[in-house]
């Protein structure tokens, strides 16, 4: 390999891309093409990026197996990075094969880690968390390293065990240090500033207050009937009673439990669970049959009484009532915890994250874009979607799958 190569290698490794440019910009050979396609990644050029690596991974041909490899591994990056979440698995987990059966092990831990990050990108913690134990970071150079540390922060964070994320985040910051790239860095402190953020509010006594990830998790071995929004169910300590099938219910209990200890008039149940703003006697024997499932669903956490005006919530163990409310709460909240990323995302990458169809999110992002919520740029298959993060909150328990649900 040629010093001009060297430099430029060297100079992508500590976050230069300008300096890479400077010595491979003129050339067409296969490593100056793919070194090319990784600045121009760094610079934010993902498209054209991603045209140069491939290039690159052609003009390797088929006998250089671990350069095309590497190739295949650069582009899955770069479709990371563009949030192109449909980009083929099969093709990355094939490379990592060939880099590992060729001693490669750094770029074969690269590989792994991509993939570890698009499952938690779309929720799927068991496997990553599975994925991520299988990979030593002990022989990792600090930049991987710190990407390691990150993915084992943010598994932690969505389990919501942050003492653990927060010393991951604090091997991340060192890592990050010794690898002394600025952009590396900059990630690391937005996953510190996610921990001192609110991610949560707690509703009590008719009290609202923020609360962050620690008192988010506090509060699951807190003594009191807490009504979880953010999972849409009833929990008294280790006791779960799940509605997310029955949101009408759920509703019903979310109702009674923002009131505690006083009651809710009948009517103020209809309007508000109901979505009616005209009352009869049907909507009045609906609300009592209602009210008699809730009571059988929480047979043992707590009872429903009624009361001259309406019905109250009576806990059975605890004297105390919390409902945990999400940060925003908004018709397309997971949508926009998303796109608060700050990258840039198509239609296409959403609907995939949250479990939906594409149409439904074109629906929704045409909505929240009237609204001035969301911007986008491009055309046809190349537009992109992106909006700012939502100011003093952590969108933490808004993205999918965010806590455990056992």
């Amino acid at each position: 390999m040629d010093s001009l190569i060297t430099a430029a290698a060297r100079a992508l490794a500590a976050g230069d891309p300008l300096g890479a440019l400077n010595r491979v910009a003129l050339r067409e050979d296969a490593t100056a093409l793919a070194l090319r396609g990784i600045a121009m990644a760094q610079l934010g050029d993902l498209v054209r990026a991603r045209l140069l690596v491939r290039r690159a991974a052609r003009a390797f041909g088929l006998k250089a197996a671990v350069a095309r490899a590497r190739c295949v591994v650069a582009e899955a990056e770069i479709a990371f990075a563009s949030r192109d979440l449909g980009w083929p698995a099969k093709a990355l987990d094939a490379a990592r094969e060939v880099l590992d059966a060729h001693g490669d092990r750094i770029n074969a831990a690269h590989a792994r880690l991509l993939e570890i990050r698009r499952l938690l990108l779309v929720g799927r913690l068991d496997q990553a968390e599975q994925r991520l134990a299988e990979l030593d970071p002990s022989p990792l150079p600090p930049a991987f390293n710190a990407t390691y540390q990150l993915v084992s922060a943010g598994i932690a964070i969505r389990r919501l065990t942050v003492r653990v994320a927060r010393q991951a985040i604090a091997l991340a910051a060192q890592a990050a240090q010794q690898a002394g790239i600025p952009a590396l860095t900059e990630e690391v402190r937005h996953a510190a500033r996610v921990l001192n953020t609110p991610a949560a509010r707690l509703i009590h006594r008719g009290q609202t207050r923020a609360l962050l990830l620690d008192e988010v998790e506090a509060l699951q071995a807190c003594a009191a009937l807490v009504v979880d929004a953010c999972h849409q169910r009833v929990r008294d300590g280790d006791t779960r009673v799940s509605l997310a099938t029955r949101p009408l219910l759920f509703a019903l209990a979310r109702e009674l439990g923002e009131a505690w200890p006083a009651d809710v008039p009948r009517e103020v149940l209809i309007t508000r669970v109901f979505r009616t703003r005209y009352i009869d006697d049907t909507h009045r024997v609906r609300l009592r049959v209602e009210i008699g499932r809730l009571r059988s669903a929480l047979k043992g956490l707590a009872g429903v009484n009624a009361t001259a005006r309406g019905f109250r919530l009576m806990p059975l163990k605890h004297a105390e009532v919390m409902v945990l409310a999400q940060p925003v709460e908004d018709r397309h909240a997971t949508l926009l915890a998303l796109l608060a990323d700050g990258e840039s995302w198509s239609s296409s990458a959403l609907a995939l994250a949250l479990g939906i169809s594409q149409r439904s999110v074109q629906r929704a992002l045409d909505g929240l874009a009237a609204q001035r919520k969301v911007q986008t740029y491009g055309h046809g298959r190349a537009r992109r979607w992106i909006t700012p993060p939502t100011p003093g909150f952590t969108t933490t328990l808004l993205l999918p799958a965010p806590l455990p649900t056992v």
